[in-house]
C-alpha cells in the first residue's frame, strides 16, 4: 500500500513564534499548514475545511489543549493529534495520551523531532488504512452469500448462519472433511458484532493431548518442566471475539471437563494458576465425526454435546449437492487461473465438465480446489481437458481405478505410495468421508491417516 502524507496540518499554539516556526517545518516538508492562536479559532478552522492532523500546545488561555483534545475526539474520532508542551511533560504526556493523542512533544524541540513524530503518526494510518482494507476483504470472502452454493441444502445452511451470526449462542458445524466448516465459522464470526476482535482457530485433532490444555487455557511460569515462562492461552487471545475449536470430537475426555467448565463459567484458568479470569468468547465448534454416536459409546460428553449442541448446522457433503459442482469449479478456477498468466480464458471442455460433474468427491469442497488447482498448472492450453484431471475424477462415476504404476516405473516404492492412495480414497468414499471410519478400515491411527491425506493431496 502506497505511503500515506498528513498533507494538511492545523498548528493551534498561543505563541506567534512557535506558530511560525511549526508553520515552516511542515511547508518546507510538503505539507499545508494553517496556524491559529486558541481552541475556539481550531474548531472553527476545522468546521470549514478537512484536516488531517492536529498539532496542539496544551496551555493555552480559554480552552486549553486537553479540552480541545477531548472536543475533537467527540466530534472526529478518527482525527490524529499530537499535543505538545513546555511544563510537566511526563504527566501532560500521560494525560493526554489517555485523553486519545496520538503522541507528544516536549518542548523545546528540534524541526526532526516533529518529523519523526508525523512519520511514525503517517505510518500508523498507512497500517490502519491496511488492516481496514484487509478486514473489508475478508468481510466479502466470508459473508454468507460469498459462499458458493445454490442447491437448496447449502441456501439453507446460509440462511441459519445469516440468524444466529449476530448472536452468542454456541454453534456446532458438523459435516464431513473439506465441506467447509471453517468457512462457515468464519462467516459466522464476520456478520456478528465481534468481526473487529479476534478469530482464533484450534485443531483439537492436530495439537498433542499433553499439550492441548496449555494451549487453550495458557500456563503460568513454573506449572510444568518446560515452562520457562508465562503463556496466555488461545481461549484468552479470543477475548472479545470467536473461538473455532475445530474437530471437537479429538478432544482428550480429561479435557472435556476443563472446556465444559470453560463454556459455564465463562472464565479461564491457566495450567498451574490458582486464580481464573473472565473472559467474553463466542464458542464455534466443528466435527467430522459422528458427535452423537461418541456419546451413546462414551467417548464424548453428553453433557458438553448439548452445551456446544446449541443451535446445530449441517454442512452437506458434495455428492448431496451436485448442482453446484460446476458453480464451485467455476469458482476455484478463477482463483487459480492467474497462476498461469499466458493463457488467456481459461475453462473446463464438456468432458471434463461432465467427469467432474459425474464424480463423488469424498473430500468434497476440498478435494474439487485440489484437483482445479493441479488442472490449471498442468494443463497444455487454455482449456482444460479430461486428460487433466487425476483418473480417479475422469473414472467412471463412483468408481476408483485400480492403481497403475506411476511412468511404467518397476519401483516397489513409488507402486506402494500408488496403491496407498487408491485405498485411502476408496475407503474415504465407502465412509462418506468420516475421516475416523476410514482409519479404522485402513488399519491405521487417526493421525497417520491425516499425515497420509495431507501427504497425498486428498484433504
Amino acid at each position: 500500500m502506497p505511503a500515506v502524507t498528513f498533507r494538511s496540518v492545523l498548528v493551534v499554539d498561543d505563541e506567534p513564534s512557535m506558530r511560525h516556526l511549526l508553520s515552516v517545518i511542515l511547508t518546507d516538508h510538503g505539507r499545508e499548514a494553517r496556524a491559529v492562536a486558541t481552541a475556539a479559532d481550531a474548531l472553527r478552522e476545522l468546521e470549514l475545511r478537512e484536516y488531517d492532523l492536529v498539532l496542539t500546545d496544551v496551555r493555552m488561555p480559554g480552552m486549553d489543549g486537553l479540552a480541545l483534545l477531548r472536543e475533537i475526539q467527540r466530534r472526529e474520532p478518527e482525527l490524529t493529534v499530537i499535543v505538545m508542551s513546555a511544563y510537566g511533560s511526563h504527566d501532560a504526556a500521560l494525560e493526554a495520551m489517555k485523553a486519545g493523542a496520538y503522541d507528544f512533544l516536549s518542548k523545546p524541540f528540534k524541526p526532526d523531532e516533529v518529523l519523526l513524530v508525523l512519520g511514525k503518526a503517517e505510518e500508523r494510518e498507512r497500517l490502519a488504512r491496511e488492516n481496514r482494507r484487509l478486514r473489508t476483504e475478508l468481510a466479502a470472502e466470508y459473508r454468507p452469500e460469498a459462499i458458493v452454493g445454490a442447491s437448496e441444502a447449502m441456501q439453507g445452511v446460509l440462511r441459519q448462519v445469516a440468524k444466529v451470526a449476530p448472536q452468542k449462542t454456541t454453534v456446532l458445524l458438523e459435516g464431513e472433511s473439506g465441506t467447509g466448516k471453517e468457512l462457515v465459522a468464519r462467516a459466522l464470526h464476520e456478520r456478528s458484532p465481534r468481526a473487529a476482535l479476534p478469530f482464533v482457530a484450534v485443531n483439537c485433532g492436530a495439537i498433542p493431548g499433553e499439550l492441548l490444555e496449555s494451549e487453550l487455557f495458557g500456563h503460568v511460569r513454573g506449572a510444568f518442566t518446560d515452562a520457562t515462562r508465562n503463556k496466555k492461552g488461545l481461549a484468552a487471545e479470543a477475548d472479545g471475539g470467536t473461538l473455532f475449536l475445530d474437530e471437537i470430537g479429538e478432544l482428550p475426555l480429561h479435557l472435556q471437563v476443563k472446556l465444559l467448565r470453560f463454556l459455564q463459567e465463562e472464565e479461564v484458568r491457566p495450567v498451574g494458576d490458582t486464580r481464573a479470569r473472565k473472559v467474553d468468547v463466542r464458542v464455534v465448534a466443528a466435527t467430522a465425526r459422528d458427535l452423537a454416536r461418541a456419546v451413546a459409546e462414551g467417548r464424548f460428553r453428553e453433557d458438553l454435546y448439548w452445551r456446544l449442541n446449541v443451535v446445530g448446522v449441517r454442512l452437506p457433503p458434495l455428492r448431496e449437492r451436485p448442482e453446484d459442482v460446476p458453480a464451485l469449479a467455476a469458482h476455484f478456477l478463477a482463483r487459480y487461473a492467474p497462476l498461469r498468466p499466458e493463457l488467456v480464458g481459461m475453462s473446463f471442455s464438456p468432458e471434463a465438465e461432465a467427469a467432474l460433474r459425474s464424480h463423488r468427491w469424498p473430500g468434497n469442497v476440498r478435494e474439487l480446489e485440489h484437483v482445479v488447482e493441479r488442472a490449471v498448472v498442468l494443463a497444455e492450453g487454455a482449456i482444460i481437458g479430461e486428460e487433466d484431471l487425476p483418473d480417479a475424477v475422469r473414472g467412471p462415476p463412483g468408481s476408483t481405478r485400480p492403481a497403475a504404476l506411476p511412468d511404467d516405473s518397476l519401483s516397489v516404492k513409488r507402486a506402494i505410495r500408488a496403491v496407498e492412495e487408491q485405498l485411502i480414497r476408496a475407503a474415504l468414499e465407502r465412509t462418506g468421508g468420516n475421516r475416523t471410519r476410514a482409519a479404522e478400515l485402513l488399519e491405521l491411527s487417526y493421525r497417520a491417516l491425516l499425515y497420509k491425506i495431507k501427504d497425498y493431496g486428498l484433504g
